[in-house]
């Protein structure tokens, strides 16, 4: 098990602008095209699957996903299993939904899946807490950010790219630490 380095993470706390962050426009984003290429290895957000799943994912992303080697996060299981635990167990579309977030899950090779090190959860609740306090999120943001900064940083340390459909976040990820990989997509509106 790795060490987590509390004084080399606050030496690298540095970054904090203490300013709030305001997003950047499109054309200053690494957003996918209807063109797609080649690259570094995937490490699924968790709105790829459920984007797929409803239909809002692009046909871009399919095709980025048949030509990249694509990895899974512990943080996607988390986010998938959390939203089967919020499910009514007796609304119509449950059980389906139940289903089709089995089988992905099922069908994510093992020795495709990640947990992320001491280190990167150290480093993620760092850079959540710096996200939170500049962009004054509410409680119920906060955990959604350092689940994104878990896998924006364990991407970062598994040399892949995280492919999300949550522009704005990322963004601001982007904009604290410029040496991220990260592709975007505009989700279709259904």
């Amino acid at each position: 098990m790795a060490d987590f380095d509390f004084g080399a993470a606050v030496r690298w706390s540095r970054l904090d602008p203490q300013k709030t962050l305001s997003r950047r426009p499109d054309r200053e984003l690494p957003i996918i095209g209807n063109l797609v290429e080649a690259g570094q290895e995937l490490l699924l957000d968790t709105c790829v699957y459920l984007d797929g799943l409803q239909g809002r994912a692009p046909e871009a992303v399919a095709d980025l996903l048949d030509i990249r080697q694509v990895n899974h996060s512990t943080v996607a299981i988390q986010e998938l299993m959390h939203t089967v635990g919020v499910l009514k167990p007796k609304h119509p579309g449950t059980a389906e939904a139940m289903k089709q977030i089995g089988t992905m899950i099922e069908d994510m090779p093992p020795h495709r899946v990640f947990a992320a090190d001491p280190d990167v959860l150290g480093r993620a609740a760092l850079l959540s807490g710096m996200l939170c306090r500049l962009q004054g999120y509410n409680h119920d943001s906060r955990l959604r950010a350092l689940q994104d900064c878990v896998l924006f940083l364990q991407a970062q340390k598994l040399g892949c790219s995280v492919l999300t459909g949550n522009i704005s976040d990322f963004d601001y990820l982007l904009q604290l630490i410029p040496t991220g990989r990260v592709l975007m997509y505009r989700p279709i509106q259904i």
